[in-house]
């Protein structure tokens, strides 16, 4: 894969699932460059439109001029994905066919050394998706106490190291600022044992700090409390996610939509039991989707009875 160009995963998969036709109306949460956007304006052609969010600029920006063929069928707006039903609402839009939100990071934000993301390159602790967010990693390491940036490795990144990494960040912040991302690799790999591992001893750190600048996970929940209001009877959800964490946040949601109560038919279906992933082939192609987890579920129909259903708010 060239590097800085995202390819979308599982595409063929997404559109299947999506069960993608003409004249409906998608969303694509997470449009990044418009990849999986693309495909589905040509499956739903000729009247079909998308509906693209993302809250870093740059990648509606990039999508904007990627699918500038469609016209306006596709709408790009530069909302997190969270605000997806108010951007709705905005648009007069009371629900749609459905909803895709894939929840990885672009290409394109990780080869970009200045967002500070990935610790291949050296710049400045940002990790902001959203150039407009209050917090940095950069903030976050100087200020938090040793116990709160461990429960955060912990926590977000599954980080094995986390006590002896969170006191080695505390160590050297009283002796110089931790400013850099090689700043934060030279203390990382100073505090954990050397070993032989394909995964870096930065990555689960790295990971757990741009979870918490981002509030990925409160987005997520946010975003998945959203959805079903947000279905038109026969509509669907798919959502790719890329580490344990927020595929057990989805998993849970929908086993809670999928289940029956009162001995009535429940309103959703889970399309995917087992969680969908790329073939080797896609892997070979592009080494970013190995990690990647499809799950998917359909509507089935609006209940009567507003309130609690199956562990959700109606």
């Amino acid at each position: 894969m060239e590097e800085g160009v995202h390819l979308p995963v599982l595409v063929a998969e997404v559109l299947n699932y999506l069960d993608c036709r003409p004249e409906r109306i998608y969303v694509d949460a997470t449009v990044g460059s418009g990849g999986h956007a693309r495909r589905i304006l040509e499956q739903n052609s000729p009247t079909g439109r998308v509906i693209g969010l993302d809250c870093d600029a740059a990648a509606i920006a990039r999508a904007q001029q990627n699918l500038a063929s469609f016209g306006e069928r596709f709408l790009p707006v530069q909302k997190n994905f969270r605000n997806l039903k108010e951007v709705l609402h905005s648009l007069s839009i009371p629900a749609v066919d459905g909803i895709l939100a894939d929840l990885g990071v672009s290409s394109e934000q990780l080869d970009d050394p200045g967002r500070g993301i990935s610790f291949r390159w050296e710049a400045p602790l940002d990790m902001r998706l959203d150039p407009r967010g209050p917090v940095t990693a950069q903030e976050l390491v100087r200020r938090l106490s040793a116990e709160e940036m461990e429960k955060i490795l912990r926590d977000l990144g599954e980080e094995r190291w986390a006590r002896r990494i969170a006191k080695a960040i505390a160590r050297q912040r009283r002796v110089r600022p931790v400013k850099t991302t090689g700043d934060l690799v030279k203390v990382i790999l100073q505090a954990v044992p050397s070993r032989r591992d394909r995964l870096h001893p930065a990555t689960r750190t790295f990971q757990a700090l741009r979870i918490a600048v981002n509030e990925e996970l409160t987005n997520l929940e946010t975003f998945l409390q959203a959805c079903p209001d947000l279905l038109r009877p026969g509509g669907r959800l798919a959502v790719i996610s890329f580490h344990s964490l927020e595929d057990r946040i989805v998993k849970e949601h929908f086993r809670k939509w999928g289940k029956g109560a009162r001995g009535e038919t429940p309103p959703f279906r889970i399309l995917t039991p087992k969680p969908v992933t790329p073939s080797a082939g896609e892997i070979r192609s592009n080494p970013r989707a190995r990690s990647a987890k499809l799950r998917a579920i359909e509507k089935i129909y609006e209940p009567t009875e507003r309130g609690e259903y199956g562990g959700v708010r109606f």
